[in-house]
């Protein structure tokens, strides 16, 4: 494969000559390569391959990906910034197209590497919580005036009406027989879904307006310069339009779980207010200038929204034979649904206090909110 993937690489537009390409990460998703160049005045890259059986239109998710980062590098022009620092930089072929397919049809990209970057695996201090809230909503406001349309590349991600559609179908089945056993984790379920399909209906009906979504708000998607500042969002393969609570609710999911997502000491698992409070004054902070009154609202209801969706997609993957999530044991997605379900508790019993938060937060802003 090493000659293979220099011969990838070579087929896009790069600035001096290749010498090493090594593997980047985990790869969970995607495979990602960094491409160091000879020379200290040459840039170096990130070389991916793109997973086909996620994204399965990725010109789609391509051009998504050039129209977001267009208008960022506008936006940073427009103030003096440096736009090969503060977004993302997609290098096209040397046909000037944005991805290349290789002989096995596989989807290759490239993006200029951000030099003297640092990441966070975890926002575990209420300063790392503050900054990622920070990077989130930088990137929500720089992108709320955005007018371009976007490809859906995931259909029906975050629609709840949508879940609902999967989840009565994988119930009246039942294919590996696991529903008898599951009463008291079907009741969760049901017992919410009135109030779930409410809140969307006000996304559907307009009430709640769609904007650009990063859709994958984790910490280590956000780079930071040496001094702690934000820099840039990364890792744009799940852009979409829709309403950006669900950005907000998945980072409070994942930001404030004292515990594991699959944590099997319920215990360990709970949702971390002080880490809550940070996260909502770094995200107000560059937010509080377009959201509306609405938005501002439901902001503490998404976390509830997000974390609900996940405890229903973890036990419906369940009863559908583990199908989706990749297991590490036959109980595991079982595991993952009780633990989720904790921390959805764990935000139910602080939710009041949480609202509480937000209004605190916007008081000295209430006048910039848009009715």
């Amino acid at each position: 494969m090493k000659n293979n993937i220099y011969s990838i690489a070579k087929c896009f537009q790069l600035e001096g000559s290749i010498k090493s390409i090594e593997p980047l990460g985990e790869g969970y998703i995607n495979d990602t390569f960094i491409i160091v160049t000879e020379g200290s005045e040459f840039p170096n890259y990130l070389l991916q391959r793109k997973n086909k059986q996620i994204f399965t239109d990725v010109p789609a998710m391509m051009d998504n990906i050039e129209k977001i980062t267009s208008h960022l590098k506008g936006k940073i022009n427009a103030v003096g910034g440096n736009p090969l620092k503060e977004a993302m930089t997609v290098i096209r072929t040397n046909a000037d197209q944005l991805y290349l397919i290789d002989e096995e049809e596989e989807y290759w990209t490239v993006c200029l590497f951000i030099e003297d970057s640092v990441t966070y695996e975890k926002a575990d201090t209420e300063e790392l919580a503050y900054a990622g809230g920070k990077g989130i909503g930088k990137f929500q406001r720089m992108t709320s005036d955005f007018k371009e349309k976007l490809t859906d590349i995931l259909p029906g991600f975050h629609n709840i009406r949508y879940r609902f559609e999967q989840w009565d179908k994988v119930l009246s089945e039942d294919p590996v027989g696991r529903k008898k056993d599951l009463r008291k984790e079907i009741a969760w379920i049901e017992e919410r879904r009135d109030e779930m399909l409410a809140f969307w209906k006000l996304v559907e009906e307009g009430t709640i307006p769609i904007r650009v979504t990063h859709n994958d708000t984790k910490i280590n998607n956000i780079l930071f310069d040496q001094k702690g500042d934000v820099l840039c969002v990364i890792d744009l393969d799940t852009v979409l339009s829709s309403t950006v609570l669900n950005d907000f609710g998945d980072a409070i999911r994942s930001y404030t779980n004292t515990g594991l997502e699959d944590d099997v000491d319920l215990g360990n698992v709970s949702m971390d207010m002080t880490i809550f409070k940070a996260y909502v004054q770094g995200y107000l902070s560059e937010t509080k200038s377009f959201l509306t009154e609405v938005e501002a609202d439901y902001l503490a209801f998404s976390a509830k929204y997000i974390t609900y969706e996940q405890v229903l997609r973890f036990l419906m993957d369940y009863i559908d034979g583990d199908n989706y999530y990749k297991i590490k044991y036959r109980e595991h997605n079982i595991v993952r649904t009780h633990a989720q379900f904790k921390l959805l508790q764990s935000i139910e019993s602080q939710f009041e206090e949480m609202k509480f938060v937000v209004k605190e937060a916007l008081l000295t802003t209430a006048s910039t909110l848009k009715k």
